[in-house]
Formats: structure tokens, C-alpha cells, sequence
């Protein structure tokens, strides 16, 4: 039980994290009129971080070891350690939307594909927690947590300008959101593969694979958007717009120990608890292309509600082990 309260209490500002995340990455591909060069600012930044870390680390280094041990054995599938293509696509989708979406509308279509996604990662037993079934509580926390933001995001109208990369100029509104939408679903299956990685390794281990894996996969698609496009004009002298990579090191490597202690579905309701809290009070004090209204916080109590109906004490047993 205490780990569960940590793990919730944790959630709530891993969420927070997220919302901020995206706010600055947000920013910064509004900035550079390319989504997908700040994510890679962003993720490029987090992995030097983390390499620094390495060198000097050799517990750190002894984890990456355990994990190649753990391929080779066969206790983890090559697969498993590609959760970080789901990063940069949740990444590149904050840069490439967030300006103009604004941070609480970008939550709303992140978090309802996430809550579904995790009813199935969490059943499929994807996780390091071992199969867990859709308990009414369960299910219907995740219904009334999607309701929830569904609603969050209807208040508000949307603006007349808005600011985005300039591939994705024009296109509109809810379609945008389905980018978002697709990300969210992934960040299920990524924090379960991290956490299986971090039962075999260590939460910083997965997390240094997260961010090679992510930043390969989006200096792929960076390398065609410069072919066609060529690279940014100029990169903004604000320090802050940079601090997105640092923040996504302490919440992924933090999920790792979290969705052990709650499973994906748990973590995937508690964070998002924190990131529409953090979302209404970013849009609040720092606007972008969103309005909000009293529709938006209604939805966010809603949320918060679904957690406290989700995270109700299992019954004996309703953990399955996975072979």
C-alpha cells in the first residue's frame, strides 16, 4: 500500500513534468518552424546528459551490461528496447503541435489514447507487473478519466492563428490532434517495455536506452525533413527552451520505478491527473493557442476522481504472472 500511494504521489509529477515538457518543446518547434528538430534538441540534449553520467558512472555502466546479458539470454526480446521510438514520436508531437494546440487540448488526445492503450498493456501483461485483468474499478476509472478529458478539451475556442511547424501549416484542428492521439497510445507500450529493461538493468539504464533509441529514430526522420526543407534559420537564445531533454531524463527514468509499483494503467492515470492540473495552470499563466474555461478545470477535478476510482485496492490474486 505504501508503495502504491508513493507510486500514485510520484505519477502526479511525472505528469506535471510531461505538461511542461511539452509546453517547452512546444515553444521551441514554434520557434525554429520545425517540430521535429526540436525534438531532437530536446532528446539530443537529454542523452548527452545521460552519457556524461555514464562515463563517470560505473554502476551505471554495470546496468547497460545486465541488460545486454539479459538479450543474449533471451530474458528480453530486441524489441523491447525500442520503447524510445514511442518517445520521440510523444516528443515530436509536443513540439510539433503544442503552440498551437495549446498544453491542456494536446493533454486531452494524448491521455484518452494512453488510458486505453494501458487497459491492454496492462492485460496483455507487457509490463514487469505481470497480467492484470479489467476489473470494473478499472475499467471504469479509464472511462470516466477519457470522459473526463474529452470534456477538459471542450471549453475554449480555438484561435485564429495558429502557430505551428511549417509542413503542418493548414491543417486543421482535430486533425491535428490526431498526432497526439497516436503518440499517447505509444507512451503505454513504452513505459512497459522500460519498466521491463529497469527490472533488468536499472531505471537509468532503460533510460539511457530510451533516449539512443528515440534520438536515432528522429535524427532519421530529421535527415529527410532537412532534405526537403533545409536545417532552421536560427536557434533561440533562451536557455530554458533547451531544458525539455533534462526534465524528460528525471520522468522517464522516475516511470520506470512507478509503473512496477502500480502497473502501466495505474501510472497512466495518476500522471494524467498531474498533467491536465499542470496543463490548466500553464495555459492559465502562459497561453498559447488554447482558451481557458471553467469546462477545462471541471474535467480536470473529473480526472482526478478516476484515479481515486482506478487505484482501488486489487483483489487477492488479480495479478497474473507472466511466462
Amino acid at each position: 500500500m505504501v508503495s502504491r500511494r508513493w507510486g500514485l504521489g510520484s505519477g502526479l509529477l511525472i505528469g506535471a513534468g510531461v505538461a511542461v515538457q511539452g509546453r517547452i518543446n512546444g515553444e521551441l518547434g514554434a520557434r525554429l518552424q520545425d517540430g521535429v528538430a526540436a525534438a531532437v534538441v530536446s532528446f539530443g540534449s537529454g542523452f548527452l546528459v545521460l552519457a556524461v553520467a555514464v562515463l563517470f558512472s560505473s554502476r551505471l555502466r554495470a546496468g547497460l551490461r545486465a541488460v545486454r546479458r539479459s538479450v543474449a539470454a533471451g530474458e528480453l526480446r530486441p524489441w523491447q528496447l525500442l520503447g524510445g521510438l514511442f518517445g520521440g514520436l510523444f516528443v515530436a508531437s509536443q513540439s510539433l503541435t503544442v503552440a498551437a494546440l495549446g498544453v491542456t487540448a494536446f493533454t486531452v488526445a494524448a491521455v484518452s489514447g494512453q488510458l486505453l492503450s494501458s487497459l491492454l498493456v496492462d492485460r496483455l501483461g507487457v509490463g514487469p507487473g505481470g497480467r492484470t485483468p479489467v476489473t470494473t474499478a478499472r475499467f471504469g476509472g479509464a472511462v470516466l478519466a477519457v470522459g473526463a478529458v474529452l470534456l477538459a478539451g471542450s471549453g475554449g475556442s480555438a484561435p485564429e492563428s495558429l502557430r505551428t511547424s511549417s509542413w503542418l501549416e493548414g491543417v486543421p484542428g482535430p486533425l491535428l490532434l490526431l498526432l497526439p492521439a497516436a503518440a499517447g497510445i505509444g507512451l503505454a507500450w513504452q513505459q512497459a517495455w522500460n519498466g521491463r529493461i529497469g527490472t533488468t538493468g536499472s531505471p537509468f539504464a532503460a533510460t539511457v536506452i530510451n533516449f539512443a533509441v528515440g534520438l536515432l529514430g528522429l535524427l532519421i526522420v530529421e535527415a529527410l525533413v532537412v532534405a526537403r526543407t533545409g536545417v532552421p534559420a536560427e536557434f533561440p537564445r533562451e536557455p530554458w527552451l533547451y531544458l525539455g531533454g533534462v526534465i524528460g531524463v528525471l520522468f522517464i527514468a522516475a516511470g520506470v520505478l512507478v509503473v512496477r509499483w502500480v502497473g502501466v494503467l495505474l501510472m497512466g492515470l495518476s500522471t494524467v491527473a498531474g498533467q491536465l492540473t499542470a496543463s490548466l495552470v500553464l495555459d492559465r499563466l502562459l497561453p498559447t493557442g488554447a482558451e481557458l474555461s471553467l469546462v477545462k478545470v471541471l474535467g480536470c477535478v473529473l480526472t482526478l476522481i478516476a484515479v481515486v476510482v482506478a487505484a482501488r485496492a486489487p483483489v487477492p490474486g488479480d495479478r497474473e504472472p507472466v511466462s
